[in-house]
Parts: C-alpha cells; sequence; structure tokens
C-alpha cells in the first residue's frame, strides 16, 4: 500500500521513499544505512505491534539506536498501524507523510483507530484513489448461500485466464454463514495490484438483496459517474418511495448510472430458487466494461458446464437459461434531478441500551472500524441479551403455519433452524383465556 501511494506522490514531484525491513534480528545497520539515502530529512517507523510500558516499539527503538551510535539526527517519528485488523489504506499513509512535514509532528502515533481518549491517533482525510490509471474497482454486496461470492471467484478466473489483465479478489463476509451479509471486492487492471486493503473508492457497486438499501451504507465510496446495479422487485415508479433519501442524494449528486433487475424472479422461473448469482454475474460482465459481454458470456458459460456438469444437465441447462434471460431484464433506472435534494423522513428513535445504539448498531451497519476509543467499556466486555435487538429480515420466503392441514407432529418445529414456529401446548382453560386473533388447533 505504501509502495502504491509512493509511486503516486512521486508522479506529483514529492520526495518520498520506503524502506522495507525483511530480518529485523540480527539487526543490520550497514544495510539500513545503505537504504536510506543521508538527504532524509524525517523517518518515521512503522511497527504493527504495541508495547505497553516500552519508550517506543521495538523497530523504532533499534532504528533510533542504529542513527545514534552513527552521530547522525534525522527526525525520527515511531508509530502503529493495522492493530486490532484495522484497515491500512491510501488515505492514512498519506496521514504519516503530511504528519513529517508539520512544524511539530506526532511521535508515538497510531494511525488507523480514532483515538480520542489519549490523543495518540493522527488525523486521516478523505479515501483517495492512487490506484494506477485503468484499474476497474468493484464492490458486491451479497446474502450468504446467494452464491454471490463463488460467482465471483469465477469472474475473477475468467478474466485471469482469457486476458493479460492483472485480477485481484478479497471476500469479506462475517460468522452468521447462510444468510449473514457478504461483501466482495474486486480489482482488475493492466498493472500489478498492490492495494492490499478494502475497496473504498469504487467504479462499480452491485447490491444483491433489495432490503440492504435500508440497513447498509451500500454506495460509500463510489466515484462520480459510476455504475450501481441493484436487485430489487421495484418498478422504477417505485424507487422514489423504497430508496432511502440519502441513497438518492449520491446517486444523484454522482450522476451515476442506476440500473435495477429483478433476479429472484429469473431464478425462480429458471427453477434455481435463491441462486442468483449467475445472473448478477451477466449484468456485472455486461455494464463493468472489463472484456466484451459477448466473450465474458461465452467464457461464463464454459464455467458452469465445468462447475455443474457433474450434477446433472438439467443444472447446466438452468444456469444458461438464467444467463440468456438476464440482459432483457436489466433496466436502466432513469431518475429525476430532484433525486439530489431528498429530504429524509424523521423517524422516531428507539427505546434501547446505550451499548446497542452507539456500539452494536454502528457494527451491524458495517461501520464499525469507523468507532472511537470512548465508544467502547474499557474492561472491553460486550453485554449479554443483546440478540434480541438484531433483526434483519433478510429471508426472500417465511414460512407459515397452515393449520388445516398440522397433524401435530412437531416435526417443523423440531428441524427448523430459525425457530420460527413454536409449538406450544394449550389446555382448554388456558385457550378459553387466550386473546382475540390467536389460532389453535
Amino acid at each position: 500500500t505504501i509502495e502504491e501511494v509512493i509511486n503516486y506522490l512521486r508522479a506529483q514531484g514529492e520526495k518520498v521513499g520506503l524502506v522495507k525491513v525483511r530480518l529485523f534480528r540480527p539487526f543490520s545497520s550497514e544495510h539500513l544505512f545503505g537504504a536510506i539515502p543521508e538527504s532524509a530529512k524525517a523517518i518515521t517507523v512503522l511497527d504493527r505491534t504495541k508495547e505497553p510500558g516500552a519508550l517506543g516499539e521495538p523497530l523504532y527503538q533499534d532504528v533510533c539506536t542504529a542513527f545514534i551510535e552513527r552521530g547522525q539526527r534525522p527526525t525520527i517519528l515511531g508509530g502503529r498501524y493495522g492493530l486490532g485488523s484495522k484497515e491500512f489504506n491510501p488515505a492514512m499513509v498519506l496521514a504519516v507523510y503530511e504528519n513529517m512535514k508539520a512544524g511539530s509532528p506526532k511521535n508515538q502515533f497510531t494511525v488507523g483507530i480514532v483515538d480520542d481518549v489519549t490523543g495518540t491517533s493522527l488525523d486521516v482525510g478523505e479515501s483517495q484513489d492512487v490506484t494506477p490509471e485503468g484499474t476497474v474497482q468493484c464492490k458486491f454486496w451479497g446474502l450468504g448461500a446467494d452464491g454471490t461470492v463463488g460467482a465471483n471467484k469465477s469472474a475473477i478466473k475468467i478474466i485471469g485466464d482469457n486476458t493479460d489483465m492483472y485480477a485481484q479478489a478479497y471476500f469479506s463476509y462475517d460468522s452468521k454463514k447462510s444468510g449473514g451479509v457478504t461483501i466482495s471486492h474486486l480489482r482488475f487492471g493492466n498493472n500489478p495490484i498492490q492495494s492490499t486493503y478494502l475497496i473504498d473508492t469504487a467504479d462499480y457497486i452491485a447490491c444483491h438483496k433489495a432490503n440492504y438499501v435500508d440497513i447498509y451504507d451500500v454506495l460509500e465510496g463510489i466515484k462520480d459517474g459510476g455504475t450501481f446495479v441493484l436487485n430489487s422487485p421495484w418498478t422504477p415508479e417505485q424507487m422514489e418511495e423504497k430508496i432511502p433519501a440519502g441513497m438518492r442524494q449520491t446517486i444523484a449528486r454522482k450522476k451515476l448510472k442506476f440500473y435495477n433487475i429483478n433476479a429472484e424472479k429469473i431464478a425462480s422461473e429458471v427453477g434455481l430458487g435463491g441462486r442468483i448469482n449467475m445472473i448478477m454475474q451477466t449484468a456485472f460482465f455486461k455494464l463493468a466494461n472489463v472484456i466484451p459481454v459477448d466473450d465474458a458470456i461465452a467464457y461464463l458459460k464454459d464455467q458452469i458446464q465445468y462447475l455443474f456438469a457433474k450434477k446433472s444437465q438439467k443444472i447446466v441447462d438452468m444456469n444458461n437459461a438464467a444467463v440468456d434471460q438476464t440482459l432483457e431484464n436489466l433496466v436502466e433506472i432513469e431518475y429525476s434531478e430532484s433525486w439530489a435534494e431528498a429530504s429524509a423522513k424523521s423517524v422516531s428513535e428507539k427505546d434501547e441500551p446505550d451499548f446497542v445504539k452507539n456500539v452494536m448498531r454502528p457494527m451491524l451497519a458495517q461501520q464499525g472500524d469507523n468507532l472511537p476509543v470512548s465508544a467502547f467499556q474499557p474492561d472491553g466486555i460486550f453485554p449479554v441479551d443483546t440478540t434480541k435487538y438484531e433483526k434483519r429480515g433478510v429471508a426472500i420466503n417465511v414460512p407459515e403455519w397452515i393449520m388445516e392441514n398440522c397433524i401435530q407432529c412437531n416435526q417443523c418445529a423440531m428441524v427448523c433452524p430459525h425457530a420460527s414456529i413454536r409449538p406450544v401446548l394449550l389446555t382448554e382453560e388456558e385457550l378459553g383465556q387466550a386473546p382475540d386473533g390467536l389460532e389453535a388447533k
């Protein structure tokens, strides 16, 4: 990541550099001074560790000692990065270089964590796109078990195997498995890809689950003029009421190309159930312009044959039918300029514990990395009894008890992993006192 930023800064005439320490012990002063030019005025040593009680982190202490023994005294600063699995992105690298230029630079700093308790963190600016020209960055919001991750792996292979382009994929998903949120980060380019961080400036964003527009900031970081694809059952006329005001503002202000497809409808018609992956993948190849769409569809059908031929020709045919129906069902949404001034409806605040409001809700909205240190308990305890506040509402179909069909075998309750059907044994007396509308057999 630092190399990528250096290439970007040097193209603008900045005098910056980087030394990578490959072997820490035994520490070689000779190799260090061979790598750092004598003209260096300020040096920052980044350690990916925290040593409480020490005067500085290990690499920082050794670099300071090496310079003192040599009699050289450039400004040497120490910093920590990447703690707690935090991102280390170009904006953070730029903050480190800006700190070195400051009149009174901050020493023993942290970058990537907003430390508003001890005040050690550097201020990090807006996300910067420092990728080489021609790099296409794509982000896919999927639902665990809808096939999005598998399809994106196929896309990477198709582009990597059939073109001279470099390709990179990273999949970020939680422990909820089936039904949890999955975010796929794909990059393609004609130059080697050095970006070792999640995409925060995207050319293309696809949202494979309609109700995500209410839960997550799916358009965060999309570039001006970028492409947004939504899988939803909504008509173009319904978009005005279904899409939140903040999202409509982003679409209009950034002049995005906005498309919609009802992938679930196509998938159910061809017999694929909830597997919408090939449909959304076809839409991606059509709209992202990474490779010609006709070539991409031919490669995609080869992949389908390879992946599903062992299972049955019927499954191959169903997936091919889904691909064929995609392009005719992909609709560009013509939105009005008034979206740029859309105003949000006021929402009444829920009566929830502070922890749920201030820590859990941002985490559930994929904003947990932005929480400052002060948001957390000093002892790090996560309160119990918080699951009841998370209602995801991600199911396409929900089970319903049909009383006249019920033989009271209880198998539905036993087999349902989500406890959406719960059997209760009632006496005649209890039934007499039950509220109106209670169905019982």
